[in-house]
């Protein structure tokens, strides 16, 4: 082999023997990273309060509210459908200020989140309230049932502390009949907390909604054995009537 070959191949045996590292090094592609451009992961996205799927019928109280003001420290009934379907409310208590804003099958938890725009918008003298049926029925224990209900309280007497407040105990009925052992359980706590309590009333109206057997009356609900029919309104009424301010 001429010479002039040996001092050519000699550079290219040297760096293959010292190795890579004095090659030039190859441009390598950036890792990808979480900048504006990245997809948001699952995590990151903003979760909605539970309540808010309730807005719609907030929203639609409010409407009505500017169509037709209502009186400002009248009785305000709030809570669940048992609320709400209480069609009868004005004639039931004639010449007494009530307000209706019940809402479809809510939790005492739901009502403490809208406090503001369904309770203190009002500036209503009393408060009838009524739900935590739904409550056990999504399988909170008595004892978070009765916390729930304390914290409205709570928060609506930060503002309205003078507000009188009546509660509703939770009712039977034939379609929920195997909780009645935690509704009998919530309602204790909470009669126990009404009663420690000023200004503020417990309305027991279970033991009214059974017969002689102990089984609920039958012929007080409607077809879906959950929700009273005009003969069970009639039975709350003379109950909560006396309470009344």
């Amino acid at each position: 082999m001429p010479p002039c070959k040996h001092f050519r191949v000699l550079p290219l045996l040297v760096s293959l023997l010292i190795g890579p590292c004095s090659l030039p090094m190859r441009a390598q592609s950036p890792t990808p990273s979480a900048g504006p451009s990245a997809q948001p992961s699952a995590q990151s996205a903003p979760t909605a309060h539970p309540s808010q799927k309730w807005e719609s019928s907030v929203a639609a109280f409010e409407k009505a509210d500017v169509e037709r003001p209502p009186e400002k420290g009248g009785i305000l009934f709030i809570g669940s459908s048992s609320i709400r379907l209480w069609s009868t409310l004005a004639s039931d208590f004639p010449g007494k200020p009530v307000l209706n804003r019940g809402f479809g099958g809510s939790q005492i938890a739901d009502s403490v989140y809208y406090h503001e725009r369904l309770v203190l918008a009002y500036a209503p003298r009393q408060i009838v309230f009524y739900a935590g049926g739904n409550d056990i029925n999504a399988k909170k224990t008595p004892q978070q049932v009765a916390a729930d209900f304390r914290a409205f309280v709570e928060k609506v007497r930060a503002k309205l502390p003078e507000v009188r407040v009546a509660y509703i105990s939770i009712a039977p009925n034939p379609a929920r009949w195997a909780q009645v052992e935690q509704v009998k359980e919530a309602n204790s706590l909470i009669r126990s907390y009404c009663a420690s309590q000023s200004g503020m009333d417990f309305i027991d109206v279970l033991p009214h909604m059974l017969g002689t057997d102990g089984q609920p009356l039958p012929h007080i609900y409607r077809e879906d054995r959950l929700h009273m029919n005009p003969e069970g309104y009639k039975i709350w009424a003379r109950l909560v009537a006396p309470h009344l301010l």
